[in-house]
C-alpha cells in the first residue's frame, strides 16, 4: 500500500528555521591567575575594550580579556560590590558600600574623578543609557541613589520597601530589582523615577542575582534555596519555578543562545534554556569551582568569567568554601564559551 505523502505546512517551516536556537553547551576552556588576597563580589564586562573589572573588596582589578593579562587597579574602593561602565561617558561607577560612596573613575586613565554620598551600603550598580542616570542600590537603607552620570550628583533618592540585592534594566525604561528579604521583584520607571510595581517570586526564597530576557519581557532571579524564578516582566505573572544549584549569587541571559545562567558557589553552573517565552528548561549543569558565585557575559564574545579562589582542607570536607580560608594568592577567573548547538 503507498503511504500518503507527509504534508508539511510552509508557515510551520518557516516558524522552525525562524525560532528559537536549539539548547547549545558551556565549557571551562581556561583560566586567568589574578593572584592577590581578600575576597570578592561582581564582576563586570566592558566589551567594546575586551575589559573585565573584579571587584576585591577595597580595590578594582582591570583585565584585558584579549590577553589575560592585569591591565591596571583602581585603589581605596572600600566594600566594593559593582562596577558599572558608561562606555559613551568614558566613565565607571563603583559601588563601594562600606564608604556608602559611588566613585566615578576615568576608563583611560582609571583614576578616581569623583565622589558621590549615598545610601547606606550600596551594592548592585547600573547606568541606564536612554536617561543617563546611574542607579545605586543600597542594601541598608532599603532604596535607591539616583545619579546624573554627566553631572556627578544624586537627583533623587526612592524608597523600595525591601533590601535591594540585583538589578538590570530593560530598553523600554524600567528596571527590575530583586528585594532578597521580601521575595519579590520590584519595577522602577527611569523617567518618573517612581516604583511602579512588587511582585511575588513564586518558589524562590532569598533572591539574589537577576537576569533579564529583555526582547521576550522575561526576568531570571536566582534564589537562595536553589531554585531560579522566571516572570513575564509586562505583568510580574509567574512563568515557572526550576532548580539550580546550591549558593548562588550571580545570574547572566545569554540572549544570542537563549540561555539563563546561574553561578552557584557549590561549584556549579546551571544552564537553563528558552525554547520560547513559556517553556524553560534545564539542559546542563557545568563543573566550574567551588565559590564561583558571581559571573560576568561578554555580549560580544559570549564568554563567561567566575572568579573565584582556592580554599583550604575545610572545603574539601565540607564542601562549603565559606567553612575554609582562602589559600593566600590563589584568586583566579575561570573562563567559559558555549559551543555550538546540535
Amino acid at each position: 500500500m503507498i503511504r500518503p505523502a507527509l504534508l508539511v505546512s510552509p508557515l510551520l517551516l518557516l516558524c522552525a528555521s525562524a525560532g528559537f536556537a536549539a539548547a547549545s553547551s558551556y565549557d571551562v576552556t581556561g583560566t586567568i591567575p589574578v593572584g592577590g588576597d581578600g575576597k570578592w563580589d561582581y564582576p563586570s564586562v566592558d566589551s567594546s575594550t575586551h575589559r573585565l573589572y573584579l571587584s576585591r573588596g577595597t580595590h578594582v582589578v582591570v583585565i584585558d580579556t584579549a590577553t589575560g593579562k592585569v591591565a591596571g587597579d583602581i585603589p581605596d574602593t572600600p566594600g566594593v560590590h559593582g562596577i558599572a561602565i558608561a562606555s559613551d561617558l568614558g566613565r565607571g561607577f563603583i559601588s563601594a558600600g562600606k564608604a556608602n560612596q559611588v566613585m566615578i573613575f576615568d576608563l583611560k586613565t582609571l583614576r578616581i574623578t569623583a565622589k558621590v554620598a549615598v545610601g547606606s551600603k550600596p551594592d548592585a550598580i547600573l547606568f541606564e543609557p536612554r536617561t543617563r542616570q546611574v542607579f545605586a542600590f543600597n542594601g541598608h537603607s532599603n532604596d535607591v541613589s539616583v545619579i546624573d552620570a554627566a553631572e556627578d550628583r544624586v537627583v533623587a533618592t526612592l524608597a523600595l520597601g525591601g533590601a535591594p540585592e540585583f538589578a538590570r534594566a530593560d530598553t523600554e525604561g524600567h528596571i527590575f530589582v530583586n528585594l532578597e528579604n521580601k521575595n519579590e521583584l520590584a519595577v522602577v520607571d527611569v523617567k518618573t523615577r517612581r516604583v511602579t510595581a512588587h511582585w511575588a517570586l513564586p518558589g524562590c526564597d532569598g533572591p539574589t542575582g537577576l537576569a533579564l530576557d529583555a526582547r521576550h519581557h522575561r526576568s531570571f532571579s536566582v534564589c537562595a534555596n536553589s531554585k531560579m524564578t522566571i516572570l513575564d516582566t509586562t505583568d510580574g505573572r509567574s512563568i515557572v519555578t526550576l532548580p539550580i544549584g546550591a549558593r548562588v549569587d550571580g545570574a547572566e541571559f545569554d540572549a544570542d543562545g537563549q540561555n539563563a545562567l546561574s553561578a552557584n558557589g557549590e561549584g556549579t553552573l546551571t544552564v537553563v534554556h528558552e525554547a520560547d517565552p513559556e517553556h524553560f528548561t534545564v539542559t546542563q549543569t557545568v563543573s566550574t569551582a567551588l565559590g564561583a558565585r558571581t559571573l560576568a557575559l561578554d555580549d560580544r564574545t559570549h564568554k563567561l568569567y567566575l572568579p573565584s579562589a582556592k580554599f583550604g582542607p575545610a572545603a574539601a570536607s565540607t564542601g562549603e568554601e565559606s567553612k575554609a580560608p582562602i589559600i593566600p594568592g590563589s584568586f583566579f577567573v575561570l573562563v567559559l564559551e558555549r559551543g555550538p548547538a546540535p
